[in-house]
Order: structure tokens, then C-alpha cells, then sequence
């Protein structure tokens, strides 16, 4: 059904399943690092049983992002949304990155 963002394991009790966020990045480059630390945050505050990073390196996996067109890195990527929704480049603010995606944050424990 469009508009619902989990899917169901198929195991009874397994709850659902998380949508997954991809980065990709030339890993080992200035740029690659910088996407990993704020991939490091961003997951920090993501509910990471509803939603987490799935990171791919172009440079080990070029078949992958070849097949999901990306041309550039860091690109992070929601597929399961309809259309597809991608940030190319930099994405320090962890805010405007949750609210772009509609990630669910971590609950915050009192």
C-alpha cells in the first residue's frame, strides 16, 4: 500500500522491518570521510529499529550504484519512497536530513 513505510517480517514476533537509507561514497576519500561522520550522526538519532544507513562504497561496488544512478557521492538515498528521494553532497544538519526522509528519531528516555 502506498504511504506505509514497513513491511512486516515473515516471521510472527519479528516486528517490522526497517526502511533502509543508502550512502553511497568513494570510501577512503576527504569526501567519503566526512559522509561517514555524518552518517555516524545521523544514525545516532534515528530510531534504528524503523529506519537505518545501509552504506555501499562505489569504489568496491560500482555495479550498485550504477543500477541505482547515482552519479555522484555522497548520495543518500530513501528508494522505498515514491518518487525516489536522494541528498547529494554534504548533510551535516541531522534535522533537515530526518525531516527530508521523515525518519522517526529515538525516543528520548527521561
Amino acid at each position: 500500500m502506498r504511504g506505509e513505510r514497513f513491511l512486516m517480517a515473515g516471521h510472527p514476533g519479528d516486528g517490522p522491518t526497517p526502511r533502509v537509507l543508502r550512502l553511497f561514497i568513494a570510501d577512503g576519500t576527504p569526501g567519503g570521510r566526512r559522509a561517514q561522520i555524518s552518517r555516524n550522526r545521523l544514525a545516532a538519532a534515528l530510531d534504528e529499529h524503523k529506519c537505518r544507513i545501509e552504506v555501499i562504497d562505489v569504489l568496491t561496488s560500482p555495479e550498485t550504484a550504477e543500477s541505482a544512478g547515482v552519479l555522484a557521492t555522497p548520495t543518500l538515498s530513501d528508494d522505498s519512497a515514491t518518487p525516489p528521494r536522494r541528498i547529494i553532497g554534504d548533510f551535516n544538519n541531522v534535522d533537515q536530513i530526518i525531516a527530508f526522509f521523515g525518519c522517526p528519531r529515538k525516543e528520548k528516555h527521561r
